[in-house]
């Protein structure tokens, strides 16, 4: 019995012990389960993988392999913000330049609904009285937020906080939104790019607090064809690489400043949905950049202060040593006329950091001034806005090589008839630095919002240019944002004068004043309006703040050019033209070590080029309307034809610098340049077929003159200008010649059988590529490359078929271009000329007797000509 029950009690013992273990055991492993928990989606998207992070206050970035992945936070849901593809690295420059961002960036937000992220366009084109309570909802039914593309959310984070879409084809991927090649270059040239596929990789990947920014590599093969009609390059291979930033916009907004269309800013054009008036209301906000003072208790006081956030430009380290300063100087001169509206250190140049990785000047953060080892003879300063306010977010200074070239050219055949230190093939330092200041100067002002002002340079007498006094303080126009160059109305003898435009013009304080004056005591934006108003109200009808639009294509006011001094283009092209004969006598003997000739090939070139631009600059007048924009109450003409005098005067004035230009063929020298035409007829004949073109203007000149130079007056000019030789029986000049055979095919295309060139003569006021590569309309560079070609195509298409391809309804940035004026209506030219052909009919047959056999040939081929056309 005892033992039985110790054997009992040892058993249960056991059983206990071991129902313990058990339980034990079990609640160990559920304890262990609850440790090791399920892996989530989010970090099944990563597991195993190599993966590289770039993590910031904003977009957080995966790079996985060849895929990329947004981590995208929810906070960050409906904020604005900018995407930008900045070209880093071509094998091709002449598709790009490099630290340019050949679109405008995208404005856009993210949005989720369910498991889906959208990416939106956000459409900015309106805004809405906010005091009306229906125009609200007629605000969002009619200008939604476009999709642009939708995204899986592949997973929430752990915290929910964020969520993570698949952004490979976006980013690392041929992407039409965001082009890594332009597709066209020039307006005239069109691109054809085919990715090719093998090419591209995803490569560096960085994230900030307010941005990110993904590397990409791509191949294309590429084909380029001139207006689709001559192919100039056919699946060549070209390889790029490309920068994509998105930028995180500020929630608080700045303060839009509505512009004025008699101040040159660029802008952003919007619709306003009110009642206020009995139509939809439009309206343009002015680019700016947000300068707001430190202190404005301070500023109010009148101290200068600085702003909270000045405009930082980086300067690239890959220019030459020799332009830095003066780089540096021209960016940072604006800084004297925001002096005078209270701010100090504005603007400011720093190099490229050497020692912060996170630097990155493709980054949209950054502003920079880049160098471009480009054949290109040129400089741009684009800049790219927040489209709700018009804040300007980036700017870039773009100075291509070649445009030490250009300085070059200009400097000598505009100065080098006073200024012996331009003699030379290559300038002295003291000028690349002075004329280089000039340049980035100018291109930092379009970066600060200032659009071209060409009206300027006419604001100053011919004569004032030749003072030392004068232009010492002046300059030679009011604005530096014109293309008014060097002083080539000086002339030797003259001592003191300034050569250069002046560092910033009396025009060029007041844009900084209507653009960043801060306005404290307006409370709104029209309070504002109003008082940036009567600043430009008090400056109408004074000539130094006239702004004039550039004329990109249709051309009507003679006092809105490109390249001119003065205020009378006859009397500066005689100023001009003396100068230029001067410098060709001599051209030879200054130009030495050219061993084959090549400078002085360029430098001839820019000489004719120059020629060329002061007949044109008169020919201009003829059929010219002088354009202001004017508000109603104040002084100025909102049109004006020319006078009918300075009209009659510069036709006169180019029949005769056409007969007399033979002064340009000078044969010494051109023994020594490539065979070749002389230089004379070349110019004779292009600017014989601009002159003959005049009477289009003068139809509308005539119709809104009070004083018209009629048609009927301009063909008896034209008949006793280019026959005078013949009437009087003298020998005829080559100009000659040239004139009366280029006005009877001139009779023959309009009235005769329709030929090639029929359409040479129709009504159209746009440029010619002449008129577009002499006044630097084309910034690509590219026209003037091939001139040959578009020369070729306007003999067969109409000398405005080139501009009309690339400027079809003549309307452009800013304020937009003169619109080209039908005058179907009231054009009876038809028989002017006819009557025109049957004069010169006569007077040849009279004169066929009296002529020596060449100009009797000569008479003989007009005779033919006039015959056919008449159907004689």
């Amino acid at each position: 019995m005892k033992n039985w029950m110790v054997l009992f009690m040892v058993a249960a013992l056991v059983t206990l012990v071991n129902q313990d273990a058990c339980a034990w055991g079990k609640k160990k492993v559920e304890n262990k389960r609850e440790v090791v928990k399920p892996e989530t989606p989010y970090e099944k998207l990563f597991k195993g993988k190599k993966c590289e992070t770039a993590k910031g206050k904003f977009i957080t970035l995966h790079k996985v392999g060849e895929k990329l992945y947004f981590e995208l936070p929810l906070s960050y849901l409906e904020r604005r913000m900018l995407l930008a593809s900045t070209l880093t690295g071509a094998s091709d420059n002449d598709l790009g330049e490099v630290g340019y961002k050949s679109n405008d960036p995208l404005h856009i937000k993210f949005t989720k609904t369910d498991s889906t992220i959208y990416m939106r366009l956000v459409n900015t084109a309106a805004t809405y009285n906010e005091k009306e309570a229906g125009m609200r909802k007629a605000y969002e039914r009619n200008f939604m937020d476009p999709m642009l593309k939708a995204y899986k959310i592949m997973a929430y984070t752990n915290d929910s906080a964020a969520v993570v879409i698949d952004m490979t084809e976006f980013f690392a991927k041929h992407n039409e939104m965001l082009p890594a090649l332009p597709d066209n270059v020039g307006g005239f040239i069109s691109v054809s790019a085919s990715p090719n596929n093998d090419g591209f990789a995803l490569r560096d990947i960085k994230a900030f607090d307010d941005n990110v920014s993904i590397k990409t590599d791509m191949a294309y093969k590429v084909s380029m064809s001139v207006l689709g009609m001559f192919t100039i390059r056919s699946n060549d291979p070209v390889s790029v690489r490309v920068t994509r930033t998105l930028l995180l916009l500020p929630e608080k907004k700045m303060r839009p400043r509505i512009s004025d269309s008699r101040v040159g800013i660029f802008l952003t054009d919007k619709i306003n949905l009110s009642t206020e008036e009995d139509q939809i209301q439009t309206y343009s906000l002015a680019h700016r950049w947000r300068l707001e003072p430190k202190d404005m208790e301070a500023y109010k006081r009148g101290e200068l202060v600085e702003p909270i956030k000045p405009i930082v430009f980086y300067l690239d380290d890959a220019f030459p040593e020799l332009w830095r300063e003066p780089i540096k100087e021209g960016t940072m001169r604006w800084n004297k006329a925001f002096e005078k509206i209270g701010f100090k250190n504005v603007v400011q140049v720093l190099d490229f950091p050497k020692d912060d990785p996170d630097f990155d000047p493709d980054n949209l953060k950054y502003s920079c001034i880049r160098y471009l080892p480009s054949t290109t003879a040129n400089a741009m300063g684009p800049s790219w806005v927040d489209p709700v306010t018009g804040e300007i977010i980036n700017a870039s200074v773009l100075v291509y090589n070649n445009v030490i070239k250009l300085i070059n050219n200009w400097r000598f055949v505009q100065t080098a008839q006073i200024d012996p230190s331009v003699r030379n093939k290559k300038m002295p330092d003291e000028i690349v630095k002075e004329s280089i200041a000039y340049v980035v100067a100018h291109e930092v002002g379009h970066c600060l919002g200032f659009m071209h002002n060409m009206a300027a340079s006419a604001a100053y007498p011919v004569d004032s240019l030749r003072s030392a006094t004068f232009t010492q303080q002046y300059g030679t126009t009011p604005s530096i944002m014109d293309y008014a160059r060097f002083n080539y109305v000086a002339q030797p003898g003259d001592k003191g004068v300034r050569l250069t435009p002046p560092d910033l013009g009396v025009y060029d304080e007041f844009l900084v004043k209507w653009n960043y004056q801060p306005i404290p005591e307006a409370e709104s934006m029209k309070e504002e309006a109003a008082i940036l108003e009567k600043w430009v109200d008090e400056k109408a009808g004074d000539p130094r703040y006239r702004y004039g639009c550039q004329q990109v294509a249709s051309r009507y006011d003679p006092s809105a050019l490109e390249e001119d001094l003065g205020d009378d283009p006859m009397k500066a092209g005689e100023y001009g033209i003396r100068n230029l004969q001067y410098i060709l006598k001599n051209m030879d003997q200054w130009i030495t070590g050219d061993d084959d000739g090549e400078h002085k090939e360029a430098l001839m070139e820019s000489l004719m080029e120059q020629y060329f631009r002061y007949l044109q600059n008169v020919r201009y007048n003829i059929g010219g309307i002088y354009l202001t924009r004017v508000k109603e109450g104040t002084r100025g003409e909102k049109y004006q034809a020319v006078p009918k005098a300075v009209q009659k005067a510069s036709l006169a004035w180019i029949i005769r610098q056409i007969r007399q230009s033979d002064w340009l063929n000078n044969r010494e020298l051109c023994k020594k340049l490539n065979l070749q035409v002389s230089a004379a007829p070349i110019v004779q004949d292009v600017i014989s077929g601009e002159l003959l073109k005049s009477y289009k203007g003068v139809i509308l000149s005539a119709h809104v003159s009070q004083d018209p130079y009629t048609l009927k007056e301009y063909f008896n000019d034209l008949y006793n200008g280019i026959w005078e030789n013949t009437l009087k029986g003298k020998k005829l000049t080559s100009g000659d010649i040239i004139l009366q055979t280029a006005l009877v095919d001139m009779i023959n295309g309009m009235v005769g059988e329709k030929t090639k060139k029929s359409s040479l003569f129709g009504l159209s006021k746009m440029a010619s590529v002449e008129e577009m590569v002499a006044y630097g309309l084309d910034e690509s560079g590219m026209m003037r490359k091939y001139m040959d070609i578009l020369k070729n195509i306007e003999d067969e298409k109409g000398t405005d078929y080139v501009t009309r391809q690339i400027h079809p309804d003549a309307f452009g940035q800013g304020y937009g271009w003169q619109r080209e004026v039908s005058v179907k209506a009231i054009d009876n030219s038809t028989t002017y000329i006819v009557a025109l052909a049957y004069r010169i009919k006569s007077l040849l047959e009279s004169k066929l007797s009296s002529v020596d056999s060449a100009t009797k040939d000569h008479y003989k081929m007009l005779l033919l000509n006039l015959n056919r056309a008449l159907k004689v």
